[in-house]
């Protein structure tokens, strides 16, 4: 995810002070891990450099001084240009749950045993996703993040039934080798 191009989405909406767009960040994106207050600041002080984002002025509000951050036209462009680029599917597998069992079959372990954990594992997940998204009062952010995380989840244990169900021909393929 581009924290850079997320920054600039939220400041869309109109001029923010950094805390507030950690704040804005952690609960549109609650499935995300959450940004550090110095990588925000970090970020706005590059998007100020590269003329996509200006300070808007500064406020005390009786406590320490905070910047308030803009968008600025080549900022909204940079947006609008990255919103739309199509996302790459991944080229490779990289799952760590795809290794552990090529290993686990390379090395005489015992694949169908880690394949019924890791299930149990992602059924447990799914149920806490579950739970989330039809929780009273979830928002939409939420609800997207969840699904889009138990489909992900949903994909993953379809692979495990299929892979476990070609056991016995994949570890005979490594003895033969």
């Amino acid at each position: 995810m581009s924290i850079r191009h997320v920054l600039l989405g939220l400041l869309a909406g109109g001029p923010s002070h950094g805390y507030d767009l950690k704040r804005r960040h952690d609960d549109r994106f609650p499935e995300a891990r959450p940004l550090a207050y110095g990588q925000v600041y970090t970020t706005l002080q590059r998007l100020v450099r590269d003329g996509l984002a200006e300070v808007d002025g500064t406020d005390s509000d009786g406590g320490p001084e905070r910047t308030r951050y803009r968008s600025t036209e080549e900022g909204a462009r940079e947006l609008a240009e990255w919103a739309g680029q199509i996302a790459p599917p991944a080229p490779f597998v990289t799952n760590e749950i795809f290794a552990k069992v090529v290993v686990s079959i390379l090395s005489g372990g015992d694949p169908d045993a880690y394949l019924r954990a890791q299930r149990a594992a992602h059924m447990a997940r799914m149920r806490e996703l579950t739970a989330v998204k039809t929780a009273k009062g979830a928002d939409l952010a939420t609800v997207l993040s969840a699904d889009y995380a138990l489909n992900h989840l949903d994909a993953d244990l379809r692979w495990m039934t299929t892979t476990a169900a070609r056991l016995t021909s994949l570890t005979a393929e490594v003895d033969s080798a």
